[in-house]
């Protein structure tokens, strides 16, 4: 069964609603972002959640020192990163890595086999963002992709496309943001956009 993150998590209601749908992992935003957390916020959710809910923190190019200590602090059980951070900087955090690529006309095998990853990330290219575009790619880029570790499919998924893009990609798990939040709010989500995201992506 295809795993479901609810990233850009920035308070505790949506933080339960999220685990009571059965969301397999959070995601917490510590990079410049419309829902972007501190350190200390994200660490009080954290210790509100049930067990096995994987606390996730996004980062964009940030010092890895400084990565290093928010995810000691808050716990964090994996370290996703969107910006064009190298091998090297992965393989020095010490955590499991999710390495976030952006998918434009094409896809690369290679280039993404190249990362020392626990899981690679697909979202959609959009000049000057990285990350949180709200819009999908061409998902058959990504159908049959031969990875030697978990792939994660994100960009524009929501309760009404995730199921179909499932099917044509199959990957590891689904990642979402604004595409289960309230309109024209970001990070505040919607806890029914939620439940019909996660029945969804997971066929239930």
């Amino acid at each position: 069964m295809v795993r479901v993150k609810i990233c850009g998590i920035t308070d505790i209601s949506s933080a339960l609603a999220a685990a009571e749908a059965g969301a397999d992992a959070l995601g917490f935003v510590f990079a410049p972002s419309p829902r972007r957390i501190t350190p200390s916020q994200a660490c009080r959710i954290c210790r509100e959640l049930p067990p096995f809910i994987s606390r996730v923190g996004v980062f964009v190019d940030a010092p890895l020192e400084e990565v290093r200590a928010v995810a000691e602090y808050c716990g964090l059980d994996a370290i996703q990163l969107h910006g064009s951070e190298s091998p090297d900087y992965c393989r020095s955090l010490g955590r499991r890595v999710i390495k976030a690529f952006r998918v434009g006309d094409e896809i690369d095998p290679v280039e993404l086999s190249g990362y020392p990853a626990d899981a690679i990330l697909l979202d959609t290219f959009v000049a000057g963002k990285k990350g949180g575009t709200g819009q999908p790619f061409d998902w058959q880029l990504a159908a049959g992709l031969k990875l030697s570790r978990p792939l994660i499919l994100a960009g524009g998924l929501t309760p009404e496309n995730v199921g179909r893009a499932v099917a044509i990609v199959q990957p590891y798990g689904v990642d979402v943001s604004s595409g289960v939040e309230k309109d024209g709010q970001p990070g505040k989500k919607d806890p029914d956009k939620i439940r019909r995201f996660i029945a969804a992506a997971k066929g239930l």
